[in-house]
């Protein structure tokens, strides 16, 4: 019990660093579609393309690797006499080489690799993407930096740093947009061409966006101090065990490759639709934004603090307790991202409407994209528990082999796609991705039951049909109340601006959540009684 309420006060103080910072971020990515435009927008789809990039390539290089292999790597080095104090020094001094290395690869090849995700744009804007992504690429080493310190600050029990500092990144670069805005003025509606777009206009935007990445990796030292660690550069790497951490991220690193393609093809696919006034690049990110907010509150909330605790279940063997956490986290996950992945569906256009207002067009066709990737918000949840089981376990090689078969659904998905009309294009790429995930869930689940022998599936499937039945109500009350707010119309109050659309949303949100809850209560849900019971009781002695 002891133990669940450690990851249950770990799971809060998460979600709470992880609001907050997605509140900001949510504030950033208005100003940056007030300044320069959403659906149509030659900089937007521009900025979209170079600002992934560094993203794109870290993950590739180290991203994953760190994640997969370093938590549990740490976790074992925590029995060293040292504490794992000289392990983590020579394992961050072999990814800080790594990480310069590669950042200064990349930046060299900017023309290149913005050819090869916006080789599809139109000639200017693939001009510009080009000249944002000089700017862009250096975020590489930085977001290394971030993953590294924040990582070793989670092993050690010290989750809030990683999940907070995040804010930092955001102010910095709402400062900076609104720079560009005082000096360069707005375009909401995107009409700003390619052409128009000076090298100061791309320096204070791309540069600020940078700079809130460096703000947020270096500030974690003074977070490593604090939890008594001190780096000090070590290059004597051999003989601590690298090996074995180095064959996990063999497999990582390919995992990283195929989603990497993935993530050109569906590029690439949608740099076709751009120019051409329809929802394209831009579009898709501004929609995975909405569609990660309840993912990056609840699901990695609540799975970071059990991934510590499922690595040390799993360096001891005991396989029945990881299943425990397994199930654990499924449950205690999806009893929330239930409701808003409902939510979601619901308040769509609303939400779309907070960042595209041009005209209820273009509004409907970034509603449409963020109904499609909602969809798949359950098992996209799911699958993320499955695959850090995995991780804990040791096994990064079964990963593998399940993004494998997702590339493949999603890459012949997407090139389906191009049979669509331009319009529907970017809710295609949505709904494909939503049917892959699917998909690449199925085989997941099967494969960790039989590493595990049993994934409690009776549970979960009960805690589910529960869940279900107590939806029923909130959807309906949440589609009727969307369209008295006149959220499905032209000019409907739901959908005439950011003011009306932040009241419609609250209004729906707040009641569906009453009635899912109170229906889970009357329906006697342990998982909801499992959430409430300490939290009624710590009231009741306060």
């Amino acid at each position: 019990m002891a133990d669940d309420d450690r990851i249950g006060r770990a799971s809060a103080f998460l979600a709470s660093g992880t609001i907050v910072s997605r509140v900001l971020g949510f504030v950033k990515a208005i100003i940056v579609a007030a300044t320069i435009g959403v659906v149509g927008s030659a900089g937007a789809d521009a900025f979209a393309v170079a600002n992934g990039l560094p993203n794109t390539v870290y993950v590739i290089v180290a991203g994953g690797v760190l994640s997969a292999v370093l938590v549990p790597q740490i976790v074992r080095a925590g029995s060293h006499a040292d504490g794992g104090g000289a392990y983590i020094n020579k394992l961050l001094t072999l990814a800080l080489v790594i990480l310069a290395g590669a950042t200064i690869i990349a930046t060299a090849l900017a023309p290149l690799l913005a050819l090869l995700y916006g080789a599809t744009l139109p000639p200017a804007t693939l001009d510009l993407a080009i000249a944002f992504a000089w700017w862009c690429l250096p975020q590489i080493f930085f977001y290394g930096l971030y993953t590294l310190l924040g990582e070793v600050l989670n092993a050690r029990r010290s989750f809030g740093p990683f999940t907070w500092v995040p804010v930092l990144n955001n102010i910095v670069a709402i400062l900076g947009l609104l720079v560009f805005a005082a000096l360069f003025g707005v375009d909401p509606d995107g009409t700003r061409s390619a052409d128009a777009w000076t090298p100061g206009m791309v320096a204070v935007l791309a540069g600020s966006a940078t700079a809130g990445i460096a703000a947020q990796a270096l500030i974690l030292f003074w977070f490593w101090r604090r939890i008594g660690l001190r780096y000090r550069p070590d290059f004597a790497w051999r003989g601590v065990g690298l090996g074995t951490a180095g064959r996990m991220a063999g497999w990582t690193f390919g995992m990283l490759l195929l989603t990497t393609l993935a993530g050109i093809v569906q590029t690439l696919v949608l740099g076709t639709a751009s120019g051409s006034g329809n929802a394209s690049v831009a579009a898709v990110d501004y929609a995975w934004l909405i569609f990660m907010l309840p993912h990056s509150v609840i699901t990695v909330s609540i799975a970071t603090a059990y991934f510590t605790r499922m690595s040390e279940h799993a360096a001891r063997d005991h396989h029945d307790k990881v299943r425990d956490d397994v199930s654990s986290a499924i449950r205690g996950i999806t009893l929330i991202i239930n409701l808003a992945a409902a939510v979601l569906l619901v308040i769509a256009y609303p939400f779309a409407a907070v960042f595209e207002t041009g005209s209820f067009a273009d509004t409907a066709a970034l509603g449409n994209v963020v109904i499609a990737f909602t969809l798949g918000l359950v098992p996209f949840s799911m699958l993320f528990v499955v695959q850090r089981t995995f991780y804990a376990l040791g096994d990064t090689r079964t990963p593998f082999r399940f993004t494998l078969f997702q590339v493949i659904v999603f890459t012949a998905g997407a090139f389906s796609c191009l049979l669509l009309p331009k319009d529907l294009l970017a809710a295609g790429i949505a709904l494909v991705t939503t049917i892959a995930c699917i998909a690449q869930l199925a085989v997941a689940a099967w494969l960790l039951r039989r590493r595990l022998g049993t994934l409690d599936g009776t549970r979960i499937a009960v805690g589910f049909a529960r869940s279900f039945a107590a939806l029923v109500l909130p959807l309906l009350a949440g589609v009727g109340l969307l369209i008295l707010l006149g959220g499905t119309v032209e000019g409907g109050f739901a959908v005439s601006g950011i003011f009306g659309a932040v009241i419609s949303m609250a209004i729906i949100g707040i009641v569906m959540a009453v009635l899912y809850f109170g229906g889970l209560w009357l329906l006697r849900s342990p998982e909801l009684r499992g959430f409430a019971t300490p939290l009624v009781a710590r009231l009741r002695r306060d």
